[in-house]
């Protein structure tokens, strides 16, 4: 059967071209690489032209192409060097934030505590408000944003503990308070109540929804402390700090936020989220308590300016504190 040499499949150009007396000169890779090179130039995708492709060959041959600049060993580093840190940066920035879900839902929220706890705890506040825990919710609104001091006592079971964790949340989040330390029977109970708030900021779909500028740094981190320091956005360091016995919520600046009208509230005068740089401190009653500060990225020192106090009295402790101070309520 004759062979039409403009009308070549690949293996029928190779065996042509390697049936002459030099022998093998080519192989199906070799082809492959050209096919790839030449492009349609040399056929239609499945057969081959032999008068083009050998056309093609001289062509290359005879009109190589420029010298690439040799570069010195210094250079190929430096090169490589800056390729390697483009690289770690663009797996460090977590990217563009997500929009806010429901910003009326987040600005009502911001001024009443009660609101917020239904709103973005549902699983833990899901039976009906006693008229005590309305009082309590009062009297926490009324410290944290206007200040205030006051002790409560509640029996086991009616939710004194997540109420002062949801109460740390929503002063920071909402930047009504830079700095909240949260004080515990002991260091373990203090750190399990830390642990429990960082559950909330990390896995919280609902927080993520309304307050991204923090709930979408913290999930970033994907519970690997390591890569604190080393997180970006919008190429600046967020300083989040994620520790056993302490938080630190991410520094940023979101993008086109202080443009929008809307948003407008929820950014201070210097572009930066309401709860940038905020911290949440524990510590056990018997622990380092005085003296307590932290110095953040502005430089500013900044001092404790709501303390909550979850305190489980012991049995000794009752008898002691009912010697020097007359009855007090058991709190189990």
């Amino acid at each position: 059967m004759a062979i039409d040499p403009r009308h070549l499949k690949p293996s029928e150009l190779v065996r042509l071209l390697n049936s002459t007396p030099l022998g093998e000169v080519t192989n199906e890779r070799q082809l492959y690489r050209d096919r790839q090179r030449a492009g349609f130039r040399i056929g239609d995708g499945r057969h081959l032209d032999l008068i083009r492709y050998a056309a093609w060959l001289a062509w290359e041959r005879h009109n190589p192409k420029p010298a690439q600049p040799t570069e010195s060993y210094e250079q190929h580093k430096d090169r490589a060097a800056r390729r390697s840190a483009e690289l770690s940066a663009a797996g460090r920035d977590i990217g563009e934030l997500p929009a806010i879900a429901d910003p009326n839902r987040r600005s009502r929220a911001a001024t009443n505590f009660l609101f917020f706890c239904e709103a973005y705890f549902p699983q833990s506040f899901h039976l009906a408000w006693s008229d005590d825990h309305r009082k309590v919710l009062r009297k926490i609104e009324q410290a944290v944003l206007h200040g205030g001091l006051f002790a409560m006592a509640m029996p086991r079971g009616s939710g004194k503990t997540t109420i002062c964790e949801c109460a740390c949340i929503w002063s920071v989040l909402n930047g009504h308070r830079e700095f909240v330390c949260l004080i515990g029977s002991d260091e373990g109970h203090a750190m399990d109540m830390l642990e429990s708030i960082k559950t909330e900021l990390d896995a919280n779909e609902l927080l993520l929804a309304d307050y991204p500028e923090v709930c979408h740094a913290i999930q970033a981190l994907d519970g690997i402390a390591n890569r604190c320091n080393g997180q970006l956005y919008q190429s600046e360091r967020t300083h989040i700090g994620w520790t056993a016995k302490y938080i630190v919520l991410p520094t940023l600046r979101p993008k086109s936020w202080s443009g929008d009208e809307s948003l407008a509230e929820m950014v201070r005068t210097d572009g930066r989220a309401l709860a940038s740089g905020a911290i949440i401190k524990v510590a056990g009653i018997t622990g380092r308590i005085r003296g307590m500060k932290f110095k953040r990225p502005d430089g500013k020192s900044v001092r404790p300016s709501l303390v909550v106090l979850e305190r489980h009295f012991t049995r000794v402790e009752k008898i002691s504190f009912t010697w020097h101070y007359g009855k007090v309520w058991m709190i189990p």
